[in-house]
């Protein structure tokens, strides 16, 4: 039913799948230049290790002591057998799931939020700024820079903000500053506020409010909780783990899936096991993205170079996007509520290395609640997304039968977001 390792098992290294692309990811753009954009600028939002890391070829990269002491307070995470779902759906396919819930803010996030917060201490910074969806981004670097002495703001978009009040209450209680997004309180977020003060917000603005605000106060650094590099890169330690405890199991999996909103913990998951599909070591393992249908950036989106953030602060990174301006609708899954992903991610999508589903939220929530049932845990409305498919794709074995073996990541719980499955299990959830 459930797989550990000992504390002493927890990877001592990251795994970076750069070197293992099937072509070299394309740089991001200075939009004043036209040029890749140059060390200097990344230099002015980030310190310079997160900078090498970014830009690493390395296929290993150390974890520093110092991180690896305050990953202990959770990891190893257990792999679970999901066996009481399995048997409700009398499935012959085996079910597994990796339990990132079980840290302190409940998610996969901490695994980056460390390890920023202490390059971050190393370089002489003072303070980050960041922005958060559904809090548990904002709730994970506001616990991480309480271990390394670093103040903390968060701009949490404004519809997550009113929908999950606990979540801006854990960021308060380990010191983060919140911010409702867009705010008066910066350039960016003037505009969005003026027009409406009750403007829902979307990742794209308080992304921008955060980096202005990074920009334009002294030792003041911004801290990001997916898409680029260096957070896929510390995710990575999920699937390095999965892989070890797999094996112990007994068993490789056939499918691996994962929720997308940046793309980090579907990263974190995938990656250790998509470089044996990229070399050739497991060609037919499908690892499967899911994102909301409210926001189907890989399904639907355009591949090419766009803004990262809405204002256009960012520099133009390729990815696949619904545009910088685009503004999601208020799903309770205010992690996916992101109009691109992250690069790695969508190169190895365009080259058809992983594949992409979406769903509305009625069926995401009927999936939650399934999952509820049998297994006890409650997802975020961000990791059901990963629960839907996997049944999916387990009732596809049933029919076929077919004993194929499933790896979902459960990279968050959902104790934060009972009004949501209130609001489902009232029948009032829109079918977005």
């Amino acid at each position: 039913m459930k797989i550990t390792l000992s504390e002493n098992q927890i990877p001592k290294r990251w795994f970076n799948i750069v070197p293992y692309l099937p072509r070299p990811l394309e740089p991001p753009i200075d939009p004043q230049t036209g040029e890749p954009v140059s060390p200097e600028k990344l230099l002015a939002i980030f310190p310079e290790p997160i900078v090498e890391q970014e830009v690493s070829q390395e296929e290993w990269v150390d974890i520093p002591e110092e991180v690896l002491k305050v990953y202990s307070l959770w990891r190893p995470t257990p792999l679970h057998r999901a066996k009481n779902l399995e048997e409700f759906l009398q499935t012959p396919a085996k079910i597994f799931y990796k339990n990132e819930s079980l840290s302190p803010p409940g998610s996969h996030k901490p695994n980056t939020s460390v390890a920023q917060a202490y390059y971050n201490r190393i370089s002489g910074v003072k303070r980050l700024t960041t922005e958060t969806g559904a809090g548990q981004w904002g709730s994970s670097l506001s616990f991480a820079t309480q271990f390394f002495g670093l103040e903390c703001e968060v701009f949490m978009v404004r519809v997550s903000y009113n929908q999950k009040p606990f979540r801006r209450i854990l960021m308060e209680t380990w010191g983060g500053k919140v911010v409702p997004s867009p705010s008066p309180l910066t350039q960016s977020g003037r505009k969005f506020y003026e027009e409406n003060p009750e403007h829902p917000g979307s990742l794209g603005i308080a992304i921008s409010e955060a980096i202005e605000r990074a920009v334009t106060t002294p030792d003041t650094k911004y801290s990001l909780g997916s898409v680029l590099n260096h957070v896929l890169l510390h995710q990575t330690i999920i699937g390095l783990e999965s892989k070890a405890q797999m094996e112990m199991a007994g068993y490789y999996p056939d499918y691996i899936i994962g929720a997308v909103g940046g793309g980090s913990n579907f990263a974190g998951l995938a990656f250790p096991f998509l470089k044996d599909k990229l070399t050739g070591e497991k060609p037919e393992l499908q690892v499967i993205a899911v994102e909301p249908k409210a926001c189907p950036t890989l399904t639907e989106g355009e591949y090419r170079y766009d803004y990262g953030d809405t204002v256009g602060l960012t520099p133009l990174i390729k990815m696949y996007t619904l545009g910088h301006d685009f503004v999601p609708p208020p799903i309770h899954a205010g992690g996916l509520r992101y109009h691109g992903d992250a690069p790695l991610v969508c190169l190895l999508y365009h080259e058809g290395y992983i594949s992409a589903v979406a769903y509305k939220q009625r069926e995401v929530f009927e999936a939650a609640l399934i999952f509820a049932r049998t297994e006890g845990i409650v997802p975020a409305p961000e990791s059901a997304h990963a629960v839907k498919k996997a049944i999916d794709l387990a009732l596809e074995c049933k029919k076929r039968g077919e004993e194929k073996v499933i790896l979902f990541n459960l990279s968050g719980h959902g104790y934060f977001d009972l009004k949501a499955y209130e609001t489902y299990m009232r029948g009032e959830l829109p079918d977005t």
